[in-house]
Formats: structure tokens, sequence, C-alpha cells
């Protein structure tokens, strides 16, 4: 029921991979999560963004292998479903990372010392929180694109098995 992704360059990639990959986001938004510091209060680390957004890429992920194991219109539509709400996360991820990205300043941590290795130290960090929120953004447009893509494939799956359910429909009523 779940049909293979195609790719406008001919490449085509199962549910399997899709949701491997969705998987894999989901992962490292939980795993990144511990490493953040919270740079204010409301950030992505005092709301736990990164734990609630990698549960639902998991979930998401999970859904899609399930659905390409076991196709059925229930469990597509179900995905589907949770593709959108993938892709609703995703644009959510990448607008609450570049709000952190735009505010981590970690220099607040040497309270106005002159201590040379303090703001060394408070820079590196931010630095390294930076290219942490960077990597997110990055792996939450592919997670967009992913869901989007796989929404789309599994709603032209649904339409085909209706479209073939009223065939045989058809087929089966008419007299001969």
């Amino acid at each position: 029921m779940f049909p293979r992704l195609s790719f406008s360059s001919g490449w085509t990639c199962g549910p399997a991979v899709v949701g491997a990959v969705q998987i894999m986001v989901g992962l490292f938004n939980v795993g990144l999560g511990p490493g953040r510091t919270s740079t204010h209060p409301g950030d992505l680390s005092s709301l736990g963004a990164a734990y609630w957004l990698g549960a639902v890429f998991i979930v998401t992920g999970v859904l899609s292998v399930l659905a390409g194991r076991f196709p059925s219109p229930c469990l597509t539509g179900f995905t589907v479903f949770m593709n959108i709400v993938g892709a609703i996360f995703a644009i959510t991820a990448i607008v609450l990372y570049a709000i952190d990205l735009s505010a981590a300043s970690l220099l607040w941590m040497c309270n106005n010392s002159s201590d040379d290795n303090c703001r060394k130290v408070a820079l590196f960090a931010q630095r390294l929180l930076t290219y942490m929120d960077v990597t997110l953004i990055g792996l939450a447009v592919i997670q967009l694109c992913v869901s989007v893509l796989s929404a789309v494939q599994g709603i032209k799956a649904l339409i085909g098995g209706m479209e073939e359910e009223e065939e045989e429909e058809a087929c089966s009523t008419t007299p001969v």
C-alpha cells in the first residue's frame, strides 16, 4: 500500500529508508538535548524541546517503517497523518533552533570578570552551541522534506487504493 518514494533523478527509496532517516533525526535531537546549556529562561533547554521534537520524529519514523512492512489503509492513513504532524514539528524545530541560534551567548557565565580564560571557554562553548543549532536546523530541514514527501506519497497510495476498489466494485456489479 505504501509506495516507494521516487525522486526526479529516478532514484527510489522505500519506507524503511525514509523511516530510518526520520528515526535518526529524532535520535540526534534526543542525543544532543542533554548537551545543551540553558542560556536564558524559556530557551530550548528549559522547554525540553529536543526531547519532544525527537520523540515525534522517532514515532513518525517507526510508523513509516511499519506502514511499509505491513501495508494497510488504516496504518497508511495514520502514517500520513503523523508525517504531516512531523512536518509541522520540523518547522517548529527550525524556528526554535533559529531563535536559540540568534540568542546563543554564553559570556554571561563570566560575571563581568576580566579573566581571559573564562571568556575563552565561554566563547568555545558558544561556538559548540552554535554548531549544534546549525546541525539540528539542517536535520530539521531534512525531516521536513522527508515528511512532506512521505505524506504526499502516502496520500497517493491511499487514493490509488480507493480507485482500485471502485474499479473492482464496478467490474463485479456490472452484469455480463
